[in-house]
């Protein structure tokens, strides 16, 4: 296992370098997935990072239950890669990979073993428009494992301004446009699992590793629009009120 670890961190520092081969064909349990990327992310911690958010996974489109039925990984978010709208990022850091729209929550109290999803919706401060940046740095068909020792290909998330949380979402409208030209648009009913259900549910699967969500974190909680990497101004535009982030890429 700790070569595996070695591996991953040889790949997140320096992606399309040819480690992710000998990844290739490698059997994990989800289980066992998770502990490496507890692994992965100290060796983060010990390079002075810290943990700005999570990512629950396998919630929306056509990676929803594609691990398995009710199956949702987790993966962390570094809180160096918290980016604000309107930045802009530079394709020669970001390898290959793409852009997704993602309803993103900013915690205002912690949530641990044994939430519901009531007691999610009241630990949030704000809802918050946001991107995914999602960086492809395994071969394609790795293993559902190792994906989710990866990080489940989370290089960081762009978040825009929160406003206040709402009770029901299921009538938001997401759009995501390239160059002012529309790209996808997406509505949450049918296509995504009910948000507050997917903090309860990360919260009750991250305290079986150790983990919280905590005050001032940021979670992203499945992808709408998706395009990949290319220069250009890109923006989601979120409905319920919700806003607008952007983001430019060179």
């Amino acid at each position: 296992m700790t070569n595996i670890v070695d591996t991953l961190w040889q790949i997140h520092n320096a992606p399309g370098a040819g480690y992710e081969s000998q990844l290739e064909g490698i059997e994990l349990s989800l289980h066992q997935g998770q502990q490496l990327q507890s692994q992965l992310l100290n060796r983060w911690l010990q390079q002075g990072e810290q943990v700005g958010g999570w990512k629950i996974g396998m919630t929306s489109g056509a990676s929803r239950n594609a691990m398995g039925d009710g199956i949702r990984p987790f993966g962390y978010v570094l809180k160096s890669r918290i980016i604000p709208s309107n930045s802009l990022l530079e394709l020669s850091d970001l390898h290959r990979g793409q852009m997704e729209n993602e309803l993103c929550f900013l915690m205002g109290s912690p949530l641990g073993a044994g939430t519901t999803a009531p007691q999610a919706r009241l630990a949030v401060a704000g809802i918050v428009p946001a991107f995914e940046i999602n960086q492809k740095r395994l071969i394609a068909g790795a293993t559902p494992g190792i994906r989710v020792a990866d990080n489940l290909s989370n290089w960081g998330i762009v978040v825009g301004e929160p406003v206040p949380p709402q009770d029901s979402l299921h009538s938001l409208t997401v759009s995501l446009y390239g160059d002012s030209e529309l790209i996808e648009q997406v509505a949450s009913d049918g296509h995504i699992d009910d948000h507050y259900e997917s903090l309860a549910t990360l919260a009750n699967t991250m305290a079986q590793y150790g983990y919280a969500l905590e005050p001032g974190q940021f979670v992203i909680t499945g992808a709408y629009g998706k395009t990949p990497f290319a220069a250009g101004t890109y923006q989601g535009t979120f409905s319920l009120g919700i806003g607008n982030v952007e983001i430019n890429l060179q």
